[in-house]
Formats: C-alpha cells, sequence, structure tokens
C-alpha cells in the first residue's frame, strides 16, 4: 500500500500492523519460503527488507541499488531471492536477475551478488512464474513466451501469431504454473486462457484453450492442489475452472469492479481479489464471498472535489460510477458508499452515461446536494437532487429531484447553515455556465400525495452582464455571498439579494474565491488563472495585498484563521499557508510532491494536537489533506514515522485515545463507581492508580483478541501488575517494616518509635481537621503489627 506494508486480519477487516521503512512505492511482497512467520518486501527505493511481520520488526534490508519492479521466492533457491531491473543503458527494457542475499551481523547489507537469469521480460509481477519445485522459469511478454530450465541452463522460446483475426488478440497478459506438474497457464487480451503442456521440447509442444472472459484476462491462480483454476478480467466475474475443462466452470459474479489479482492461501481454505477500485475481496474455498476491504476507490475523474462530511468527519467523493464515498481517514477505509445516479452502469468504452459532478453539505450534515450529469458536452441533462438524513435508518434520503436546475453545466454550489435562525436560514446557492446563479430554499409541501413535509425550489436568480458564473460561497455568519463571473467577484446581500459590491484583478478570469473566518471575516480571498492571489477587504471594499502566485488549490480552515493555497509551478506542487490579514504566509512547504495537487481539504480533529513546534501550529485543530492528478491521498503530519508506526511489540499499552472494548467499558464504569465511593468513605486510591497504569491490564482489555499472544504467557505479567512494588513504598514504610523484623528491637526503642507515631499522628490531624487522643505503649506496638500485614490482594477484587 504505497510505501508501507499491510498487514490486515482476515476475520475483522481491520488494520493490524502497518510496517514503513521503505523510500518508494512498495512493488511486491512474499512470504519467506523457510520461515512463514518472516515476508520479503521490494521496492523502487532499490532495496529489498525482511519483516516479522507479526511483529512488525524490520529483521533486515538488502540494497540492491537498481529499482525492483517485481520480486520472486522460492524455496530451492536458499538465501537468494529473483526480482525484476532495468536494463541498465536500455530505456523500458527489464531484467530478470537472481540476487544472493549476504549473511551478516549487521541490519543492513549489500545485496550486489546479482545474476541475470532472463532478459526482456516484462515489468509486471503477473509476466513471471516459477514452475513447480522451483525447476523452471516463466516469462511472457506481448506474443512471446519463454521458459528458463535451471538445471539443464535451456532457454526454449515460443511466439504465437501476432495476426489479429475474428476478434482474436494473442498478446499475452500473464502467467500462472501449476504446483504439482508441468503445466503452464497463460492469459490473452482476447480473454482466452492457454494451458501449455511439453514445452520442455521446442517443437513438441501443446495447448489448450479455455474460453469465457469476452475481454482481457488480468489474473490466473491455481488451487494449491492444482484442480482448479481462477481467474479474473473486467467483467468483475472470478470464474473457476475445474480439472482444465472448459465444460466445468464455477461463477463468483458482481464483484463490483474488474478484477486486476487473484491470490490462495498456502492451506486452500480462502481465495482473495484485487480490484480496480481499491477493494481486496475475501473468498471462501466454496466460492462463497466472505469480507471486504475496501480502500479509497481511485476514480478516473473526481468531478465532486473533495468534501468533509460534518456527522462522520469522512472524506466524500466520487467512488464507483455514480456513488459518493464516505472515507474515513482514520481507518484507511471506506464508510460507506451512497447511490446517487440510481441507474445501471454499463462498463463500455464511448458510452455517454450519467456521473456525479457536485456535492455540497450543509453545515450539520442534515442536508446534502448532489449534482449529476450526462457525459455530453454541447447539450448535459442535469439533475440537481437534495437528500435528507435520516435518523432512524442512519442514511440519506431523497428528498427533491430537479430537472435541469440550469441551462447549461453547474460550476459551483454551497449551502448557507445560520443557527441562530434555525431551519429556515438553510439555502442552497447554485452556479452554472447560463450565466446566472440560484438560490433554491425550503419550501412546505402542500402536496397530499408526499411523504416529506418540506421540499425545495427556487427562490431567486442573479447575474451580473451576462457573465458565466464560475464560484460562490458564503461569509462565516452566513449575511453575505460571493459570486464570481469570469474576471469579476460580487457580493450580494444574503437577505435581500441586493448586489452590494464588486471586486476585479484583471487579467485572468478568477479560479478560486473563500471568506476569512473569525478575527479574519471582514477579508474576501480569490485566485486569477492568470497566477495571481489577492485580498480584499469588505470593509473598505479595496484591494488589501496581492501576489503572484500561480494558485490551483484554495482550501480554508473551517475551524482557525488560516488559509492553505497550493501552487503549481515548475513541474511541482508547493503549499503556503497564510491569514488574510497578513500577506506573508506562516508556513510555507515547498516542492511538496512531483504531482499537481488538484483538492484540498480540512479535516476537523476530535481533540486539538498538542504542537511544540510554532511553524506548525495551524495543524493543532485540523488535518489538512490533498488529491494529486494520479489519485494519491497525501497529507501533513507533525509526528515522526517512527512515532506513527511504533511496532505493536513496544507498545503493550494501547493509547487511551483509540477505541476500547465493550468490557473495558463496563469494567471502567464499575471502576470509576468504586472510586467514587472510596473517595466519600475516604479511603486511600492507591489500588486504582496502580491499575490503571499497568500495561498488562491494558493489553488485556484494549487489544483485539485475534493478536493477543498466550494466556500464559500473559498471566505472570499480569499477577506482577496487581501486586505493590516494595520499591514504591515510602522512607517511614521501610523503616516502619524494619523495626517490625524484631520485637526485642522495638522494645529498646520505644522512645524512637512513640516520636516517629506523634509526627505521623499530627500528619493524620492536620488532614482530617480533628483532634485524636494519643495511644498507649501496648496500643502503638500492636497497630505497627497491623500495619505490617499487606492488604494489596484486596484490591484485584
Amino acid at each position: 500500500s504505497g510505501d508501507f506494508v499491510r498487514v490486515y486480519s482476515v476475520s475483522t477487516e481491520e488494520t493490524v500492523l502497518l510496517m514503513g521503512g521503505h523510500a518508494g512505492l512498495v512493488t511486491g511482497i512474499q512470504l519467506n519460503p523457510h520461515n512463514h512467520m518472516q515476508l520479503y518486501s521490494s521496492s523502487l527505493d532499490g532495496t529489498i527488507k525482511l519483516w516479522d511481520f507479526m511483529d512488525g520488526i524490520p529483521i533486515k534490508t538488502f540494497t540492491v541499488g537498481s529499482k525492483l519492479l517485481a520480486l520472486y521466492t522460492v524455496a530451492s533457491a536458499e538465501d537468494s531471492v529473483f526480482v525484476v531491473i532495468p536494463k541498465k543503458g536500455e530505456r523500458d527494457t527489464f531484467q530478470l536477475v537472481s540476487v544472493k542475499l549476504t549473511k551478516g551481523a549487521g541490519q543492513d547489507l549489500e545485496g550486489k551478488e546479482v545474476s541475470v537469469v532472463l532478459d526482456d521480460v516484462g515489468a509486471s509481477m503477473k509476466h513471471i512464474a516459477f514452475g513447480r519445485e522451483g525447476a523452471y522459469v516463466v516469462s511472457v511478454k506481448d506474443v512471446n513466451l519463454q521458459v528458463y530450465f535451471f538445471k539443464r541452463k535451456l532457454l526454449n522460446r515460443f511466439s504465437l501469431s501476432t495476426v489479429k483475426t475474428k476478434g482474436g488478440d494473442n498478446r499475452f497478459s500473464c502467467v500462472m504454473c501449476h504446483p504439482t506438474e508441468d503445466c503452464i497457464a497463460t492469459g490473452h487480451a482476447d480473454g482466452k486462457i492457454r494451458l501449455w503442456r511439453n514445452f520442455h521440447h521446442r517443437k513438441e509442444y501443446t495447448y489448450s484453450t479455455l474460453h469465457w472472459h469476452h475481454d482481457i484476462v488480468m489474473d490466473l491462480a491455481f488451487s494449491m492442489e492444482g484442480t482448479r483454476l481462477l481467474s479474473g478480467g473486467v467483467e468483475s466475474v472470478l470464474v473457476q475452472w475445474h480439472n482444465e475443462s472448459s465444460c466445468q466452470k464455477d461463477f463468483l459474479p458482481r464483484l463490483g469492479s474488474p478484477i486486476e489479482s487473484i491470490s490462495m492461501s498456502s492451506d486452500g481454505a480462502l481465495c482473495c481479489t484485487l480490484h480496480t477500485d481499491n477493494r481486496i475481496t475475501i473468498i471462501n474455498s466454496n466460492l462463497r464471498f466472505s469480507r471486504s476491504i475496501q480502500g479509497l476507490i481511485k476514480s478516473k475523474d473526481v468531478k465532486t472535489g473533495l468534501v468533509v462530511d460534518p456527522r462522520t468527519k469522512a472524506l466524500v467523493l466520487n467512488g464507483e460510477p455514480g456513488h459518493l464515498q464516505f472515507y474515513s481517514t482514520q481507518t484507511d477505509q471506506q464508510l460507506f458508499s451512497l447511490d446517487i445516479v440510481q441507474r445501471q452502469y454499463i462498463h463500455q468504452a464511448g458510452l455517454k452515461q450519467a456521473d456525479l459532478v457536485k456535492v455540497a453539505f450543509s453545515a450539520r450534515g442534515t442536508w446534502l446536494a448532489t449534482v449529476e450529469e450526462s457525459e455530453e458536452v454541447a447539450d448535459p441533462e442535469l439533475q440537481l437532487k437534495l437528500w435528507f438524513y435520516n435518523e432512524e435508518t442512519q442514511s440519506f434520503k431523497l428528498n427533491t429531484r430537479v430537472n435541469t436546475p440550469h441551462d447549461n453545466h453547474i460550476t459551483d454550489m454551497c449551502f448557507r447553515d445560520m443557527d441562530e435562525l434555525g431551519e429556515d436560514s438553510l439555502i442552497l446557492v447554485t452556479t452554472g455556465r447560463d450565466c446566472v446563479f440560484k438560490v433554491w430554499v425550503m419550501v412546505e409541501d402542500t402536496d397530499p400525495e408526499a411523504q416529506q413535509s418540506v421540499s425545495w425550489s427556487c427562490d431567486f436568480v442573479g447575474s451580473y452582464h451576462n457573465y458565466q458564473a464560475t464560484n460562490c460561497c458564503f461569509s462565516e455568519d452566513g449575511s453575505l455571498l460571493a459570486v464570481s463571473f469570469e474576471e469579476t467577484v460580487t457580493v450580494w446581500d444574503s437577505l435581500t439579494w441586493d448586489l452590494k459590491c464588486t471586486f476585479c484583478h484583471p487579467p485572468g478570469n478568477i479560479r478560486n474565491i473563500c471568506f476569512g473566518r473569525l478575527t479574519c471575516s471582514k477579508y474576501l480571498v480569490g485566485a486569477t488563472d492568470y497566477g495571481f492571489l489577492c485580498c480584499w477587504n469588505l470593509l473598505t471594499c479595496a484591494l488589501e495585498w496581492s501576489a503572484h502566485l500561480n494558485v490551483v488549490v484554495l482550501q480554508p480552515d473551517p475551524l482557525s484563521e488560516h488559509i492553505a493555497a497550493v501552487s503549481w509551478l515548475s513541474k511541482e506542487s508547493s503549499l503556503f499557508v497564510f491569514k488574510p490579514n497578513e500577506p506573508r504566509p506562516i508556513y510555507i512547504q515547498r516542492n511538496l510532491c512531483k504531482e499537481k495537487i488538484l483538492l484540498a481539504a480540512f479535516v476537523p480533529r476530535d481533540e486539538p494536537e498538542i504542537i511544540s513546534s510554532e511553524k506548525h501550529l495551524w495543524l493543532r485543530k485540523s488535518q489538512p489533506f490533498f488529491l494529486t492528478d494520479t489519485q494519491e491521498l497525501m497529507t501533513l503530519s507533525t509526528k515522526s514515522l517512527e512515532e506513527r508506526l511504533t511496532p505493536s511489540s513496544k507498545q503493550l499499552a494501547v493509547e487511551e485515545s483509540l477505541p476500547v472494548t465493550p468490557f473495558s467499558v463496563l469494567l471502567g464504569k464499575h471502576r470509576r463507581q468504586q472510586a467514587q465511593e472510596d473517595t466519600d468513605l475516604g479511603k486511600p486510591l492507591v489500588h486504582s492508580k496502580q491499575e490503571q497504569a499497568s500495561p498488562a491490564v491494558k493489553e488485556l482489555l484494549h487489544t483485539p483478541a485475534h493478536v493477543l499472544p498466550s494466556a500464559s504467557f500473559l498471566c505472570t505479567i499480569f499477577i506482577n501488575s496487581l501486586l505493590i512494588s516494595k520499591e514504591n513504598k515510602s522512607a517511614e514504610e521501610v523503616a516502619d517494616e524494619v523495626e517490625m523484623e524484631s520485637e526485642k528491637a522495638e522494645d529498646d526503642s520505644d522512645e524512637e518509635d512513640v516520636t516517629a507515631m506523634e509526627q505521623e499522628d499530627t500528619s493524620h490531624m492536620e488532614l482530617l481537621g480533628e483532634m485524636t487522643c494519643k495511644l498507649s505503649k501496648s496500643q502503638e506496638k500492636e497497630l505497627r503489627k497491623i500495619r505490617k500485614m499487606d492488604y494489596s490482594w484486596i484490591s484485584a477484587f
């Protein structure tokens, strides 16, 4: 997953470990064939890492030097792995090489012993496969197949016809070897699967054909015993072939999106499919759906922008065609998907279909506005839909559908939500290329057959010199509406819809606008497509300052005065954070990334983060997220990589901010009640503090059961955590214990003991605020005997 290796729980779908350390994209992962508790990973940074993936600890790092594009391990090749690297001196040409993993005492080692196995191979992981027991390796590229036998050092090449006849396309797309027999399965661009045999001979080879897929076969996988072959492609259907027969096959359809990769578990009980929408589907051996792990869906074009749901604080953007995805930044998983278009999407190139282009939430998340339009450029079909959040069903329900809300494409929309005026203050504004902006308000639904009491209708239509309306936004208090018309920004009174003032900074059209917040609410900020960032003062109606900066993204923080501006210059994106009342940025991050950042959003934090660095104080209340043109989601963090990726073995105690189990919640309530009772009775709370500080107790209560060590391992730690250490006792208690060891010594030192007891009595008098009678020597001696007894075991109950 990017630069990291993730370990998921198959039963709960949760991320168990996130292992980081690579400085580039991870291109391959393979289990260590000699130790299945270990894992190899390769990366574009030129390193191979060996992990203990049960604890998330890196064991060894081998530096190869070249970019590593694929990784393979074979049980018969001891102390060696196979990787695909670019061929030196030649462009887009790759080699399969063997890398000897040198043994050494250190953690960072060199992997310079490299020997070439095959030339001119494909760069994809699916273009190379190893035969049974590692006796041979197979590579496919274009219409060529080559087999290299290690013991005989023999290379056989086979070619298919390049002529496309009757819709056939013989280009290879993937390859897989039978685990127990000399059989090679290859997938092709026309949907055919070929099973090759007798390939030890260059001329006497044979192959049979299986055909069901209507388009390219994306991946193949054999079962552990080799009696079943799995195939997948763009049809979103997993096909299971029995005994290499085209007559015996089973299907698992409607998996949601095209299948990119297939993997089988070592025991054959499970298989999983990786999909183009960034999702892993776990499937039982009987071809039944088990679970799904959904990450951020990479849409072809994020037209909706990057929006934050006020209720869940999830990022909302285009997901599956016609759907909105609600993506949790904390768990890196999709919370749910909302079908907006409510039409079956047909996966066919060139077909014009409706898609989701705009989305906006009201401030409290009770209303959701969406715009969908067909892909027709000249005369698009537009629909504006307003959805109300139903508390009972915990989902959005369609309230109003408006056909053709504008005569041309809708360019922007936003809500006005003024809490002090109640529901009547809720207003939606849309802008369009038809040179108008429209104001939509809630009205009472008079239709007796209507299921809802309110609906939405157009209340006002505004324009400015027949210019196209491009952007809109409300001021923080909702009293002003700013609408940009090409080169001009207009400011309107949101109660009377009177035009108050206009701003202009030629040349260039206005690309983004936003109001300042809190102490900077009197400013309006705009960016032009000619590379100017402008700030206007609403009180003086004059330009406050301007800067020459090619801003492509302008995003205000909803919880502070800060505004983030992302520029694109010389093929790199840079970040500037500023307050509108000062032209000088408070934070600059040049070369944030090489990709162009298209969208940004601030996600409010549950609790303000404690930040010591002054230049990062703008990150206290909200966390920024950026989406690039390559669909990569990035964020800024003040924590180091080590802090964010501390292995679970190094932290027995889970942080209190993490979700706790129901048992922990119940036990926590019981402890708080018991502590309150003890406080009311004047009892000391030493035992409560001891329990709360115990990492073993937190480990038991907070850690998921499937990743806990055995009970026998935890028992000793748990019991010891309940005992009060002698080292924690006060000096007086230690002195008293020494005195209690010998009764004769106590008798000889009665006067000293009386003095010590008098001092203790004085402290108790000050604590309780009342006088007590003085004890006799015999009573004092009896009291010391009682104090010697250890009652700490009672605290466990």
